[in-house]
């Protein structure tokens, strides 16, 4: 995996003789989340909450069949690069480098006004301060818990993931049910609930598109489903899988069509009133 790495361009930030650490080769990070076990060759990313073997790295890599991979690979100077397998129980292990410190409510300066830049400073009461050591330094973020106990993690310098990833669901005892791709769209969906004469729903919330294979079931309940995911190309992969198999899904992209996504949406066109917005900064 290091040889793979650096022949794509990437270094270690940190390092010794049985792990290095990298920035994140499939999106900008500015903390290092990256993480390779050097004796099983296996790597680990925090912030989406996957890992897997050097096969996988370059199927994600180069979006790409494993036999396109072993094909791209013998056209490289690797001293080795075959398929390998690694037990769960090794793998799952990988992802538990990390400590949390403390959990407490929302309440550091630096936090809570990145929740404001965010358009989202009245959620609080989905929100935990999490204050977590890794890679031999401190850190606080946001967290947002799941439904496997672990918590995604964002501050304005990173985002990541500590514990199994995984869905995170709230229920009010609804047959209708909305599914958001990330937190941040589910906060900024409920700033603007009311406003939008919404009733009250459940909620689901992915927590990462790659996460939707696991939530067929969860869908079965509903009579009523809405999707808010995001304007791209796995938004729009994920909207024709779950209308596909759900023929009352809706798709609400049209809300926020000319922006990225939902939170995109709240920061820059700003739909509530004036004299809504001033009640919420008291």
């Amino acid at each position: 995996m290091e040889e793979v790495l650096l022949s794509l361009g990437h270094l270690p930030t940190k390092q010794n003789e049985k792990e290095a650490w990298y920035l994140n080769p499939f999106a900008n990070e500015s903390q290092a989340s990256f993480k390779i076990n050097k004796s099983l060759n296996y790597w680990y990313l925090f912030s989406e909450g996957i890992g897997g073997t050097n096969t996988d790295f370059m199927k994600k890599y180069l979006n790409a069949s494993v036999n396109e991979v072993l094909v791209w690979a013998e056209n490289q100077n690797f001293s080795s690069f075959h398929q390998q397998s690694i037990s769960n129980q090794k793998a799952e292990n990988l992802s538990k480098h990390y400590e949390i410190i403390e959990i407490k409510n929302v309440q550091h300066p630096a936090l809570l006004e990145y929740l404001r830049e965010r358009k989202v400073g009245n959620q609080t009461q989905f929100l935990h301060e999490i204050h977590y050591r890794m890679n031999d330094k401190n850190y606080f973020g946001i967290g947002f818990k799941n439904d496997s106990g672990g918590y995604e993690i964002r501050n304005k310098y990173s985002k990541i993931c500590l514990g199994k990833k995984d869905i995170s669901t709230i229920k009010n005892e609804s047959n209708s049910l909305r599914i958001f791709e990330g937190f941040f769209d589910f906060l900024s969906f409920k700033s603007v609930e009311n406003f939008l004469g919404k009733e009250p729903a459940d909620y689901l919330i992915l927590n990462s598109v790659s996460m939707i294979s696991n939530i067929k079931k969860s869908l079965e309940a509903y009579d009523n489903i809405e999707l808010y995911f995001d304007n791209d190309e796995a938004g729009s992969r994920a909207v024709e899988m779950i209308k596909n198999e759900n023929q009352s899904a809706e798709d609400c992209r049209v809300l926020y069509s000319d922006f990225k996504d939902l939170n995109d949406w709240m920061i820059h066109k700003n739909p509530l009133p004036e004299r809504q917005v001033k009640q919420r900064r008291r």
